[in-house]
């Protein structure tokens, strides 16, 4: 496909309303920004306040998530659902930012606009980290973690999410909480198409294999999964893939998926985000690869995301 052709497929959900606009992402076309107006997040805002919904409501009651989209939506619009899930879906895209604008500080509104957005693509899927629908995590200076996950100094390595689980991870969401003292620890994305060593791998002979995925203990999930590296998702490549949580059972094995890791990781359409405090990004965890750059050093470092991980409904 030629560049312009590429460059207006990707712009092809740009809009513009009164209560929220729709850009290509500044630092890469895969992305879309959306804006919503202030006006629009006040008025959420009070009307979730209006009707009570705490974050202890949404935790218990599971129709009070949907309750809360549609509380958005009364905002913007109904249609501002459906182009949030074309968007997901879309294969030259598949991901878009979004934020509270700076609106409101409170970490609890976070979570109740994050819980709007997941519940207008699908259903968030439970978090055994957590034991909710949602986690929300720390990184500091020193940790004593059994992933990479809360390690601020290592690389979080390019990986999909929902591996080590025997349920559809269709999409992933990941919101900036709190950050302060914090240089360097971008995420790190990159499209499966973008990836220059895609069909070196896909057309490698353990592409086809069922590898076995196991979860650290931090997770509390215990049981073994097989799954593919690579799949077929609506006619083109699908990913599944982690290097922390896959359990080769030979040398050829291992050494497929550490040139695997190492390709993904040095590829040269690597994104690294830049994602304010109160925004959260949104990708298609089938053909996005996601990480985390390493911080610099800071005895104070402090940062808290969210994270919400689900599939889409039927």
């Amino acid at each position: 496909m030629a560049i312009v052709e590429k460059q207006k497929q990707r712009g092809k959900f740009e809009t513009k309303t009164k209560m929220y606009e729709v850009n290509v992402h500044p630092q890469t076309d895969r992305l879309y920004y959306i804006q919503l107006s202030k006006e629009a997040i006040q008025g959420f805002l009070n009307a979730v306040k209006a009707e009570n919904y705490s974050v202890q409501h949404l935790e218990y009651t599971p129709y009070a998530r949907l309750i809360v989209a549609s509380m958005l939506l009364d905002q913007v619009g109904d249609e501002f659902g459906e182009l949030l899930r074309n968007i997901v879906h879309d294969r030259e895209s598949g991901g878009f930012t979004i934020g509270l604008e700076g609106v409101t500080k409170d970490t609890d509104e976070y979570v109740i606009f994050s819980t709007a957005i997941s519940y207008l693509l699908g259903s968030s899927n439970f978090d055994s980290m957590s034991g909710k629908y949602y986690a929300r995590f720390s990184v500091k200076h020193t940790d004593n973690s059994d992933s990479y996950l809360r390690q601020a100094y290592r690389l979080f390595t390019l990986h999909t999410d929902g591996t080590f689980v025997d349920e559809p991870t269709d999409w992933l969401l990941m919101m900036k909480m709190v950050e302060e003292n914090a240089r360097g620890g971008e995420s790190r994305l990159l499209h499966l198409d973008d990836w220059k060593d895609l069909d070196k791998f896909l057309n490698h002979p353990l592409s086809s294999h069922k590898f076995t995925y196991k979860a650290p203990s931090s997770k509390n999930v215990d049981q073994e999964i097989q799954r593919l590296t690579f799949f077929n998702y609506n006619n083109k490549p699908g990913a599944c893939f982690i290097d922390q949580f896959v359990y080769p059972e030979t040398i050829e094995e291992a050494k497929y998926l550490r040139d695997l890791s190492h390709s993904l990781e040095t590829d040269e359409s690597v994104t690294e985000l830049e994602l304010p405090v109160g925004d959260l990004v949104v990708i298609n965890n089938i053909f996005w690869f996601h990480g985390r750059a390493a911080f610099e050093g800071n005895p104070n470092l402090n940062r808290e995301l969210l994270r919400q991980r689900g599939r889409f409904n039927q």
